[in-house]
């Protein structure tokens, strides 16, 4: 498993905190759930934030 930067930890996180229904085990609900409701502008991040939502609410995502 790869370590996560400190950044997306806390990011979502925070993000499960505040709207935990928002948020489910499909990174492609997740995706769309963090563009809604965080401005970050970078692809690679947002992505980062949903996977690391979905594998901690569960879901089984396969990291390279």
């Amino acid at each position: 498993m790869a370590i996560k930067p400190d950044y997306v930890k806390k990011t979502g996180n925070i993000l499960l905190e505040r709207y935990p229904s928002a948020f489910g085990t499909d990174f492609e609900h997740n995706k769309e759930s963090v563009v809604e409701l965080t401005n970050i502008e970078s692809k690679g991040v947002r992505n980062r934030v949903a996977g690391y939502i979905a594998r901690k609410k569960g879901g089984a995502t396969a990291e390279a």
